[in-house]
């Protein structure tokens, strides 16, 4: 199981420059990758353009870059241009994020994400290859067919370092796991729990190809006070279990009802949507941290990585703003 660091997005009020500061420590480290994302906040190509080039090994990946945000073939441009810049590191991570991101940042309807995913990854295949992009299916439209006539199908005039840069997906449905598996290199889950996970997506990890690359990110923390530590990410937990979707579409929440956790997932969604976010992290199960995070001494960080080597995952992606936790776990593992 390889280890990459997910540095996630600045914070509100602080500078990317902090997670690319511990990125670069993750490559003296010896970490595999390092993974930039974006909500509404800091993009996570400029983030991963500036750690390309301040790194030399590592691979650098987007975790994920936004299907709403972006058209295919820009997709296309900026993974081969990052791929160009970095000298083939680059790893193209997809998602269609949520309802709220898409209609309500974006401004695009939610739609179809599982149709509209397999024609996006389709073209940015296509255009990697440097083949001239025609596509006409139900969500793109290439060349735009109800436009003045005067758009003529294209190819990519750069030139890629790769035409194959590993492609991955975010995805939490069955139906877009298993579509992951499918059309994708890679599948990047969120809350990944090794008692639960192989079970939940059993089919899934059963008939995935032998390089296929299960790339399921753990919040890290090394601290001997286990139960502050957990309580420090649960309002993390909180805010997507019960806020990040609204009642009845919200996949953070429907993923904790599949490990076992129904009624808390009833629960905690009503706290948060209700206001009360404190009482909703509260309602947060010290169980499902443990199974979802590195939390404790490295002792315990030991034994828990012993469970994700077991569980499917090939890499493991650890967020922490610690740079002790970031060794120690290089210290475990590498």
């Amino acid at each position: 199981m390889r280890l990459g660091f997910y540095m996630g997005y600045a914070p509100p009020g602080t500078s990317p420059l902090e997670p690319i500061a511990l990125a670069q420590e993750a490559e003296r480290l010896g970490y595999d990758s390092a993974w930039a994302a974006e909500a509404w906040g800091t993009d996570c190509v400029s983030v991963l353009a500036w750690l390309g080039a301040t790194t030399t090994r590592i691979k650098i990946g987007s975790a994920i870059m936004q299907i709403p945000g972006r058209t295919p073939a820009n997709t296309a441009m900026t993974a081969a241009t990052l791929d160009l810049l970095s000298e083939g590191r680059f790893l193209l991570g997809l998602g269609t994020s949520g309802p709220q991101v898409v209609e309500g940042w974006h401004g695009e309807p939610w739609g179809k994400p599982l149709g509209k995913t397999r024609e996006y990854v389709e073209i940015v295949r296509t255009a990697l290859r440097r083949e001239v992009v025609e596509h006409h299916g139900e969500h793109y439209d290439i060349p735009f067919s109800n436009g003045t006539g005067l758009g003529k199908p294209l190819k990519l005039m750069a030139r890629p370092l790769r035409a194959d840069i590993p492609i991955y997906i975010a995805a939490m449905g069955p139906k877009a796991v298993a579509q992951a598996f499918e059309i994708a290199d890679g599948w990047l889950p969120i809350f990944w729990s090794p008692g639960q996970a192989p079970k939940v997506f059993a089919s899934e990890l059963e008939d995935r190809r032998e390089d296929f690359d299960v790339a399921p990110t753990a919040p890290a923390i090394l601290i001997d006070d286990v139960a502050a530590g957990r309580d420090f990410l649960k309002p993390y937990y909180a805010l997507y279990i019960g806020g990040m979707g609204a009642r009845g579409k919200n996949f953070y929440n429907d993923l904790f009802a599949r490990y076992g956790y129904e009624d808390e997932a009833r629960k905690v969604q009503d706290l948060y949507l209700g206001g009360n976010k404190r009482d909703a992290a509260a309602a947060i199960p010290d169980s499902f941290v443990d199974e979802v995070a590195l939390v404790g001494p490295k002792e315990r960080l030991a034994e828990r990585l012993d469970a994700w080597r077991e569980s499917g995952a090939t890499s493991l992606l650890v967020s922490t703003q610690q740079p002790e936790a970031l060794r120690a776990l290089a210290e475990i593992a590498l």
